[in-house]
């Protein structure tokens, strides 16, 4: 039996903010999210590119995890995005 991950992602969207969510299905998801359906908050935004993901064995982590990434500042998001760099190009 395959494990499930839960993923915690963050988008750089058009007008030069950042997005983050979780996720089980990270492809779906950013699908979801180029068609307007993915998060009010991100409808149009697009295009959108992934800049970092993270995957967690549980969805517990994951969750606090996204919880604590939405509460850091600008600065410390975009180095997050650095050091993944190449994450998701074009995505």
């Amino acid at each position: 039996m395959q494990e499930t991950k839960h993923y915690v992602y963050m988008l750089h969207c058009a007008d030069d903010t950042f997005y983050i969510g979780y996720t089980p299905n990270i492809e779906r998801r950013l699908a979801m999210h180029e068609s307007g359906k993915g998060a009010k908050y991100t409808r149009g935004r697009g295009p959108f590119r992934l800049v970092y993901k993270k995957a967690f064995s549980t969805k517990k982590e994951a969750m606090q995890a996204e919880y604590l990434m939405k509460k850091m500042k600008r600065k410390e998001k975009e180095s997050l995005a650095k050091k993944q760099k190449g994450c998701g190009e074009g995505s």
